[in-house]
């Protein structure tokens, strides 16, 4: 910037001033100090990259409007982001770097020492560009919504209360004196004039945009300024005359090519009548027409509810209806949310194979974001051009933590690492157009987390399906109905995918998501149909008129299974009964049924109650013919039996050889085995039925003849000659006797006939979860007192995740996002996974074994003297990660580190060793735990 340019200023003091204020300071800038007005133009410039290249047409459609006007959005939209880091011009930030402050004094801005008092400068800027924009003559409301992005851009909004520099400053950290305020307005005004306003107030916008939008745009603005952090393509200049738009435009577009970073799938068509055949080279079921009819029919962005039995193509459907959904209404990408991590992967593929018939490419965009990615092997060649440790090309853009100051605390992420995990260019990351991961993402999303703007930036804009919504309980509900308002009300469109919903869930979700369009704390009234038919769909906006509903339902592809319920009581055992003993009844079952062959699934409610029939079922069958799976294999390991069990238990048109495979819950969603028998625990209705949907899955598979009719023997559950029956403990603890006690008295009054399946679906949920009675009389007093304490539970659970939600109650029509980090949680992805799914923090561990000679990987490859791993081994090494039950994290934390030859590499620097000693074994707090290659990780009883 030359002086004609800044000409406007009419002092040259201050032109002196602005060329000597710096961003970045030589120390911490490879060399060279960055001055802070070409940090505001370089993330003005990235900001514009990501208008043309990046933002959804819907997106640009509300900034447009919130602008003032078609042409205005993207000029808007710049400044923005650009303002971003006013708070530097402060002699709280400037103070930082000895040589920096150095010259900024000699140009004319003092101040005193202030005894070791701080300001963050973000928030600095919070109250810098409050005051400025008073001055410039913008409305309160339009202020009062900008200076939480500009306070809130390294995570987190605070209160208004929480802007003013401590007491004790005395004024000296935000600048005292005419020169420091004149300094402060050039800093603004010229980033204003640069960008083509003619001044600050031409920039003040027509309208506020909700908070959801807000949250949306703070995010880009993180999003922007991470790019214009990165020194590869933005190195230090320290001379203001290099300083111009038109040279931070020339960077952020070598940035922008050089990230590979894109959009999606950009303005698209709406797919015509032909499409479903076209992405999936198949005819769609009625089911599958009737939901992308609703997509067609929907007058605005929305919410729309598909209801349909495992087998019948929900995923499928889900990815069309967004594609309708998408051109319609301005998305340019989807995030699918799985229940799982391993129910992710297979979804992967799907999407990667339907995106690149949408467009040309996109297949390669895909992101898949879950715990377990590093093992997916078609995620892993998506990662190799980004080498081994993409977040440390990023340095920090904390800055204040760069000069020894950080809001960062105990426990807490580093603010370096975020991009590891969000950003790490075109093909991963939640800011990916396209994703794949667990629903926890969206839950994340609904956490009053630091960086939670991001989550946001990564879901605006998109079309999001989430799958077996149904498997929230009333504690997880809690973070997905905040997501579902905050989606609403960014008029985001969501596709659910379920089973079954009780008319209690189906109208919960409906009203978090209309309560979020409607920017109300209250949905407003809608009289919602109930389906009267299965499969289903409900869809449901709003637009100037109020609430709309379409409700639909068509018959299934298949006819109705008649499945023939069985219960093999089962009464208390002690422990110290033989497991031969404990299990006899399920093996004679098996014995009888497996006679000719046949496929058959045990699902089990617990680890140890798995590995326990395992055992007694493979002393009897052999080896050859038993499998187990559950969550406590290494990774290793279950990625082999997942394998191995689709294969054996995977429709075939060929007989298939006599397999047991003994699971856990894991075995409920997303598994396509299709098993000839199904033992199971007993659990509540609507999981009972997903594991009934895992029986004669496929039509033309060859059975035995013994098992062409379909069967589920249920187990877990004694007699009940006497009243209410006994009913496993354990299966007690997990679901709570309530819902137990109505199912079983479904089952047994099915006991020895048939359920049509999955005709019979709604009504069996709908029995459970409903008010009417159907129990017997004599076990009346048990279901009270079940109820009694089951009520009280729920009412604890949903209150005890009030306080890591997003949003306070009462608080859902705030205009702003002054004070959203009021009471910060603050916690790590494991720490945060355990609230959103309420369980115990539990950790992940890396199994190395330990002898004389060193360390050995799971698989017996030898390791460096301190366990160092050579690149060819990490995968491998890698794969002997496996999940502590949460009674072990505690100690896991405190007892287990790396090893000192991982401290230096980027995958297993944050990874615990478990080292097991030459017996497979290792003492944790008072347990011994050791591994076995059969059962996985065994606990044996504490001492």
């Amino acid at each position: 910037m030359d002086g004609h340019e800044l000409g406007f200023l009419k002092d040259p003091d201050v032109i002196r001033q602005l060329g000597v204020l710096w961003g970045k300071s030589a120390a911490k800038a490879a060399g060279r100090m960055n001055l802070l007005m070409c940090h505001l133009l370089d993330t003005a410039a990235v900001s514009e990259q990501i208008w043309d290249r990046y933002l959804a047409p819907s997106t640009k459609a509300l900034l447009e409007e919130v602008a003032g006007g078609h042409g205005r959005g993207r000029r808007f939209f710049a400044w923005v982001c650009g303002v971003h880091d006013c708070g530097k011009a402060t002699p709280a930030f400037q103070q930082m770097d000895e040589v920096g402050a150095q010259a900024v004094r000699q140009a004319g801005l003092t101040w005193m020492a202030t005894g070791g008092q701080d300001w963050r400068h973000d928030r600095a800027g919070g109250k810098l560009i409050r005051d400025v924009l008073r001055g410039a003559g913008w409305s309160d409301d339009q202020i009062a919504w900008i200076w939480p992005l500009v306070a809130g851009h390294h995570g987190k909004f605070p209160s208004s209360g929480r802007l003013t520099e401590p007491v004790r400053a005395r004024g000296h950290l935000h600048g005292k004196g005419l020169e420091w305020r004149r300094v402060q307005s050039a800093v603004v005004e010229v980033l204003t004039r640069q960008l083509g306003f003619d001044g600050l107030k031409d920039v003040q916008p027509l309208r506020v945009p909700s908070r959801a939008d807000q949250l949306h745009l703070s995010g880009l603005v993180v999003m922007a300024d991470w790019i214009a952090s990165d020194e590869r393509y933005f190195p230090g200049v320290d001379d203001l005359r290099d300083v111009s738009l038109v040279a931070s435009r020339e960077r952020a577009a070598g940035a922008w090519e050089k990230l590979g970073l894109r959009g999606g799938w950009g303005k698209l068509e709406v797919p015509g009548a032909n499409a479903f055949q076209d992405r999936f080279g198949e005819k769609p079921r009625r089911s599958q027409v009737m939901v992308t009819d609703a997509a067609r029919r929907m007058a605005g962005p929305g919410l729309l509810i598909f209801e349909a039995p495992m087998g019948e193509g929900k995923t499928k459907t889900a990815l069309l209806a967004a594609e309708i959904l998408a051109g319609r209404f301005g998305a340019d990408g989807v995030f699918i949310g799985m229940p799982t991590q391993a129910t992710s992967d297979p979804i992967f593929s799907q999407v990667r194979a339907w995106a690149g018939k949408v467009s040309p490419g996109l297949g390669s965009q895909v992101a898949l974001l879950h715990g377990k990615r590093r093992f997916n092997r078609e995620w892993q060649e998506l990662l190799e051009e980004v080498g081994d440790s993409p977040d440390d090309i990023y340095g920090t853009v904390d800055e204040d933590a760069l000069y020894g100051f950080s809001s960062s605390s105990a426990g807490e992420v580093p603010e370096r690492r975020a991009p590891a995990e969000w950003f790490l260019g075109s093909k991963r990351g939640l800011l990916t157009p396209l994703v794949v991961g667990t629903i926890d993402q969206l839950l994340f999303a609904a956490t009053r987390t630091k960086h939670v703007m991001l989550r946001m930036a990564g879901l605006a804009g998109k079309i999001v399906i989430l799958d077996e919504v149904h498997a929230a309980d009333v504690y997880m509900s809690q973070f997905l109905l905040e997501g579902l308002r905050w989606l609403g009300q960014a008029r985001v469109p969501v596709v659910l995918l379920s089973a079954t919903l009780s008319p209690t869930q189906r109208r919960a979700l409906v009203d978090a998501y209309l309560a979020g369009a409607s920017s109300r704390e209250e949905p407003p009234a809608l009289n919602l149909s109930t389906p009267r038919g299965y499969p289903n769909v409900t869809a449901v906006w709003v637009d100037g008129a109020g609430p709309h509903e379409l409700v639909d339902d068509r018959s299934s592809w298949r006819k109705d299974l008649d499945v023939r319920v069985e219960v093999l009581t089962e009464s208390p055992h002690a422990k110290s009964e033989p497991v031969s003993s404990t299990h006899a009844d399920v093996v004679a079952v098996l014995t009888e049924r497996l006679r000719d062959g046949g496929c058959a699934l045990v699902i089990r409610n617990t680890v140890e109650r798995a590995q326990d029939t395992y055992q007694a079922l493979r002393a009897h069958f052999g080896e050859a013919d038993v499998y187990l799976l559950h969550g406590r294999l290494h990774a290793g390991h279950r990625a082999d039996r997942t394998r191995e069990a689709l294969a054996r238990l995977g429709p075939s048109t060929h007989h298939r050889p006599r397999t047991v495979l003994v699971a856990t819950q894991i075995a409920e969603q997303s598994f396509d085995v299709d098993a000839d028998l199904l033992i199971t625990d007993l659990a509540p209705i609507d999981l009972l039925l997903q594991r009934i949907g895992r029986l004669h899955r496929h039509d033309g598979v060859p059975r035995p003849a013994r098992l062409r009719e379909p069967c589920v023997v249920i187990t877990g559950v004694g007699a009940c000659d006497k009243g209410a029956p006994w009913i496993l403990p354990a299966s007690d603890a997990i679901y709570g006797r309530y819902l137990l006690l109505r199912t079983s008295a479904l089952v047994r009054a099915a006991d020895n006939s048939h359920w049509k399946i999955p005709g019979q679906v709604p009504d069996l949920v709908a029995a459970v979860y409903g008010d009417e009675a159907v129990v017997p009389e004599a076990w009346a007093q048990a279901e009270a007192a079940a109820f009694a304490t089951w009520e009280a539970e729920q009412r604890a659970r949903a209150t005890s995740a009030e306080k890591f939600l997003l949003t306070r109650f009462k608080e859902h029509e705030n205009k702003t996002l002054e004070g959203l980090h009021y009471a910060e949680t603050k916690a790590d992805e494991e720490i945060v996974h355990a609230i959103v799914r309420d369980g115990e923090p539990s950790v992940e561990v890396v199994i190395v074994h330990n002898d004389d000679d060193g360390y050995t990987s799971w698989t017996g490859r030898r390791l460096g003297p301190n366990g160092e791993v050579p690149a060819h081994l990490v995968d491998e090494v890698l794969g002997g990660t496996v999940r502590l039950p949460a009674k072990l994290a505690a100690a896991a934390e405190e007892e287990l580190q790396p090893l000192a030859g991982w401290r230096g590499h980027p995958w297993l620097r944050y990874s615990r060793a478990l080292k097991l000693d030459t017996q497979s074994q290792a003492r944790l707090d008072r347990f011994r735990v050791r591994y076995d290659n059969d059962l996985g990780l065994v606990l044996d009883n504490p001492q």
